[in-house]
């Protein structure tokens, strides 16, 4: 049986920080692109991949066109900084915005939309822009798909949701009608219907037949 197709863009542990109590993941995160450009704080390292940037790592791929990752700098490596020139190390991802034909891809799960805003902080993912997750004959769609990290749950508006087809449950086109199912019997328990002993009716009198008309005499003429 196959996953649920909302909860697999959960599984993005390349932004996500381990707990405790997870393992840690043992594929490294890579990313090509055209270009990088990278800045850093005191705080924070933030790192711009444009052109055909493509995301792999723990069994999932993702590309776009624009990627903008934050990560928070090490306290260890901020206090060695004392000059405040050096680009810093690598910390936990503060977040990640992906942007232009994003499309995720994790076995036979895909997720595509315009935006990809990755919150590891929030644990969740929230896809814009035409978003659509399919898996396998399943697909939703909407406005806005927010993913949320170890729930299994989804929250989309105005959405669409297309499934696989069911099974037809009408009658074949050929075949006879069914038969109409004979009325109930009557319980052996119930009370006996209620009787009424009315008067028969008495016939109308016959009608009296109408006299015949008296013929009246007739006066010669003249007379």
């Amino acid at each position: 049986m196959k996953r649920s197709a909302l909860p697999f863009v959960l599984a993005l542990l390349l932004v996500a920080p381990a707990r405790a109590d997870e393992p840690a993941p043992t594929t490294p995160t890579t990313i090509n692109s055209q270009t990088l450009d990278m800045q850093s704080t005191d705080d924070e390292s933030t790192f711009l991949f444009t052109g055909l940037v493509i995301v792999t790592g723990n069994n999932i791929t993702l590309t776009c066109d624009r990627l903008e990752a934050i990560t928070l700098r090490d306290r260890k490596d901020i206090l060695g900084d004392k000059d405040k020139t050096s680009l810093g190390q690598v910390g936990k991802f503060k977040s990640m915005l992906a942007t232009g034909r994003v499309r995720i891809e994790q076995g036979e799960r895909i997720a595509t939309c315009g935006r990809a805003e990755v919150l590891p902080g929030e644990e969740k993912i929230i896809l814009t822009l035409d978003p659509m997750v399919r898996d396998g004959g399943s697909t939703v769609v909407g406005e806005t798909i927010t993913l949320f990290r170890d729930q299994r749950r989804a929250v989309v508006t105005r959405p669409r949701i297309t499934l696989p087809p069911l099974k037809d449950l009408g009658f074949p086109k050929n075949a006879p009608a069914p038969a109409a199912a004979a009325p109930a019997a009557a319980p052996a328990n119930s009370p006996p219907a209620l009787q009424l002993n009315l008067p028969a009716a008495q016939p109308a009198p016959a009608a009296k037949p109408a006299a015949a008309p008296t013929a009246q005499p007739t006066t010669p003429a003249g007379k």
